[in-house]
């Protein structure tokens, strides 16, 4: 095949993927406007009326709010726990020359392995013993514990893919090690850092396991675990499938949100290099 050939299969494979999200995405928004005997009826129809009172049933009487706010704090604050140890760690691999430097890139890439269920029941014990069990600042650490070798990995081949005369010239103009990291390196790799923080804020929205695992209060579930909670409600409250799809919708918002403003910086991340 020629490569214009396989250019218009991929661009094909990728439109079609993309159409379906974008049909699942809107189907579940309409879903979500209608009322259940409405949704059975026409599953694929628009609603005669919209019933925002969904959403507002969810919000409230399913303590979404409550839910959104744990989650928001609890991601946002483990995204930025997260980029402040990776960022100088990953500078740090992939610029200074010390003994172990290529054994402790290599530590973190074998870190990257490691099944997170093979660690449940280490962390739980530890969060434990720590007292930290069942509280959203014991889970951040695990988020951050977690997602380290990842980030460092991502982050040191974007530091690496940077011209080091760069780093020589800010030294030559009297730059200190830290002052060349903060006002040259640090900026460059902006790309890079806003990638890992977008990949991990939406990882860590999602996550379902650890969870599950680690809190038992309500008072400091997050949406994912509301999710489930509305699911089981169902089975004694009858089925409110329309406010299960408002929760989903409410969920899945700020993901989608984040992807269509920074997108295009995420893939640019992914792929550019350091000269500007």
């Amino acid at each position: 095949m020629t490569n214009r050939t396989v250019r218009l299969i991929s661009y094909g494979f990728c439109g079609l993927w993309a159409g379906f999200g974008i049909f699942f995405l809107a189907w579940l928004v309409l879903a979500s406007l209608k009322t259940n005997r409405g949704l059975f009826r026409a599953p694929f129809t628009l609603a005669d009326s919209v019933h925002v009172e969904n959403y507002v049933r969810t919000w409230l009487a399913a303590d979404f709010g409550a839910y959104f706010l744990n989650s928001a704090l609890l991601v946002t604050g483990s995204v930025l726990g997260i980029l402040i140890a990776a960022v100088p760690a990953a500078y740090v691999l992939s610029r200074a020359q010390f003994r172990g430097r290529n054994a402790l890139t290599s530590f973190f890439v074998v870190g990257m392995g490691i099944p997170t269920p093979l660690l449940l029941v280490p962390i739980f014990v530890i969060m434990a013993g720590l007292r930290l069990g069942d509280t959203l600042t014991g889970l951040s650490v695990i988020y951050i514990a977690l997602s380290l070798p990842f980030s460092i990995y991502v982050l040191t081949g974007f530091f690496s893919s940077i011209p080091s005369d760069l780093q020589s010239a800010a030294t030559i103009d009297g730059c200190s090690d830290f002052q060349t990291f903060f006002y040259v390196m640090l900026p460059l790799a902006r790309p890079g850092v806003l990638t890992v923080a977008l990949l991990n804020f939406v990882g860590l929205w999602n996550e379902y396991q650890l969870s599950l695992i680690m809190l038992n209060s309500p008072e400091v579930r997050t949406l994912s675990l509301g999710l489930y909670s509305l699911i089981t409600s169902m089975q004694y409250s009858g089925a409110d499938w329309v406010g299960l799809f408002a929760g989903v919708v409410i969920t899945t918002v700020p993901s989608v949100l984040l992807f269509i403003f920074f997108g295009n910086k995420m893939i640019e991340g992914m792929t550019m290099g350091g000269v500007k």
